[in-house]
């Protein structure tokens, strides 16, 4: 199995990457993020360690459970080989109707068939009012004239 665009990126390649995975997570989807990544992919997400797609699906499953109306925006940092560097951010609301924008950064390592091998991800999440939103496209992929962090000031 391959996942193009495949290392070593530059600009381009780079943002398609940080674009397709942002779409797969808006999807909501664990199957199919899950597919990005290799069989025995490892990750750090917060103070959990994953290793492989099962426990990728598990987490993701139990993520959205509890992340209601989740909608992210994916940026590239930095690029080099076979490595990129992405910052996040993205909202959702809790149970009690609770509004957060969780704020992030990962560094992405991929093998030669483009699917992502090391997932580390850092993040913290903000507590907002339903009017401080930013993000109101539909549930699903970000349009594409929506406005990027950077457009944001985020």
């Amino acid at each position: 199995m391959s996942r193009p665009p495949f290392p070593p990126f530059d600009t381009e390649t780079a943002a398609l990457k940080a674009r397709l995975a942002e779409d797969a997570w808006n999807s909501r989807d664990p199957q199919k993020v899950a597919l990005a990544y290799t069989p025995d992919s490892q990750w750090r997400n917060r103070t959990e360690f994953l290793c492989g797609r099962e426990e990728i699906v598990l987490f993701l499953t139990r993520k959205w459970a509890r992340e209601h109306e989740y909608r992210l925006i994916k940026e590239v940092w930095a690029f080099r080989e076979n490595r990129i560097a992405v910052r996040f951010a993205y909202e959702w609301h809790d149970e009690t109707g609770q509004w957060f924008r969780s704020h992030g950064n990962e560094n992405w390592e991929f093998d030669e068939a483009g699917l992502m091998r090391r997932r580390v991800a850092s993040i913290n999440d903000q507590p907002i009012s339903a009017e401080q939103r930013l993000f109101h496209w539909p549930q699903g992929r970000r349009p594409d004239d929506h406005p990027s962090l950077s457009a944001l000031g985020l």
